[in-house]
């Protein structure tokens, strides 16, 4: 994927949100707790983690039945830049 296009998909708001609530995520967190954090449906949260997981920004961690989302150092720089860049405006 090039620059731009993991611009586009990280600058729009659900997956600003989910990158930022992965960061502050206070114990373990998956797909589904995360579509009700950022009040959207589950299918369009597993597409957008699967976009993040292929650069690098994620890492889906298979206990059971269930995938844990956890971020990689690339995904906690930008989930801190974001917040930053939010606290700004």
């Amino acid at each position: 994927m090039q620059s731009k296009q993991l611009f586009n998909v990280l600058f729009r708001e659900k997956p600003a949100m989910m990158l930022v609530e992965l960061k502050n995520a206070k114990g373990e967190m998956y797909a589904s707790s995360l579509a009700k954090k950022i009040d959207c449906t589950y299918s369009h949260v597993v597409k957008i983690l699967q976009e993040m997981e292929r650069e690098n920004l994620i890492h889906f961690n298979k206990q059971g039945r269930l995938k844990l989302l956890t971020l990689t150092k690339k995904g906690t720089d930008v989930a801190e830049g974001i917040d930053r860049i939010r606290n700004i405006i």
